[in-house]
């Protein structure tokens, strides 16, 4: 019997390098002369960055500071996922910044979708928050590594278990 060959496609942000950046972006928010006398701050929850500023263009200098600080500690920017701005108390404006753990279902099948169309002797099947892909050659394996990193699905891949 030949033997099968597989790796999983994951889409996981270390979330200790986000609690690093955000608190390294709080500092610096203390520290800028721009941001103070303001009411703005960056607070983090479990799965979200909240940022409010009390105006849309100071909203925007929290998310290049937030975005420059994750840059630094390697974390993508495709793991963030921005929702839409809102008023909030007192005149200010806030934003919640989604952090991508896992793929999403319809992600999932897109990769499935885009395997097969790919014409490589593979196998993809979806498993909760990843994809398992196996067959029998190593090398259509890494050829499909390969074409997954040069295709902009929208989120970040990693290819983890590879036997």
């Amino acid at each position: 019997m030949p033997q099968e060959f597989s790796f999983d496609i994951v889409s996981k942000t270390e979330m200790q390098e986000v609690a690093n950046a955000v608190q390294q972006a709080q500092k610096e928010l203390a520290q800028r002369f721009d941001f103070k006398g303001t009411r703005c701050s960056i607070r983090r929850d479990e799965a979200a960055i909240l940022l409010q500023a009390d105006d849309e263009y100071k909203l925007r200098s929290l998310t290049e500071l937030l975005e420059g600080k994750l840059v630094k500690r390697k974390v993508p920017l495709k793991a963030l996922s921005y929702e839409k701005v809102e008023a909030a108390a007192g005149g200010t404006v806030r934003q919640r910044v989604g952090i991508q753990q896992g793929i999403p279902v319809e992600k999932a099948r897109e990769i499935v979708k885009h395997i097969k169309a790919s014409g490589l002797k593979v196998q993809a099947q979806i498993r909760e928050e990843e994809v398992r892909v196996s067959g029998k050659s190593k090398d259509d394996l890494q050829a499909l590594m390969q074409a997954l990193r040069e295709r902009d699905l929208g989120i970040e891949l990693q290819f983890t278990n590879y036997r």
